[in-house]
């Protein structure tokens, strides 16, 4: 998906950059920066800053000092071509993999030799960091990687209505059903007991 092209996707709400990290992969917590509420749609990504900082928390800063101009329209697009890979992969569906190989091809990174003295060689892969789409490319990468390795079985969406997140099910028994037990799982308790409690009150002789 071009930038250009990206749907706008607005903050219903005062701009609150807290992000979630409920994924259990990087490319479903990129997803995740945007969240459908009651009001509407809250985009945790405000700014270039705002990317900038989701990266570093990521674990995946390419660059240093401030952001480059531009990476927040870039990033917007990235993470809609990723939320649509995701939903077809999900569903079987064809993939359509032109704009996410653009953005692959547009970061530039490459394997480099290193030699250092008691450690011998080592391999190591370097990523540029000028361009939006330098500064992505490992999300980018990240989001392939998924697509061709990641058991898509266990890749989910929050089973509560009102939740939007994804997530990759780690758990031992494979039975996740939430984005987070102190989030949707236990609103769905509360109202599991709420309604539990109000067919006892029905049931009762008056």
């Amino acid at each position: 998906m071009n930038a250009a092209h990206a749907p706008a996707v607005h903050s219903s709400e005062a701009h609150a950059p807290e992000f979630r990290q409920l994924g259990d992969h990087v490319a479903l917590d990129m997803i995740n920066t945007v969240e459908q509420g009651g009001a509407g749609p809250l985009d945790r990504w405000q700014s270039d800053a705002d990317v900038s900082a989701w990266l570093a928390l990521s674990g995946l800063a390419a660059g240093q000092g401030a952001a480059p101009a531009g990476l927040l329209e870039i990033a917007r697009s990235l993470r809609e071509t990723v939320r649509e890979l995701v939903v077809q992969r999900k569903s079987g569906a064809p993939l359509a993999l032109s704009e996410l190989n653009r953005a692959l091809a547009a970061g530039g990174s490459h394997l480099e030799l290193s030699e250092t003295q008691g450690a011998g060689l080592s391999l190591a892969r370097r990523y540029p960091s000028k361009t939006p789409a330098q500064w992505l490319l490992p999300v980018a990468e990240a989001a392939a990687d998924l697509l061709v390795h990641g058991d898509f079985g266990l890749v989910r969406k929050c089973e509560s209505e009102a939740c939007s997140l994804w997530f990759y099910d780690r758990t031992r028994s494979h039975k996740r059903r939430w984005c987070s037990m102190a989030l949707c799982g236990n609103r769905h308790k509360v109202a599991a007991f709420r309604q539990r409690e109000a067919a006892d009150a029905t049931a009762k002789p008056r």
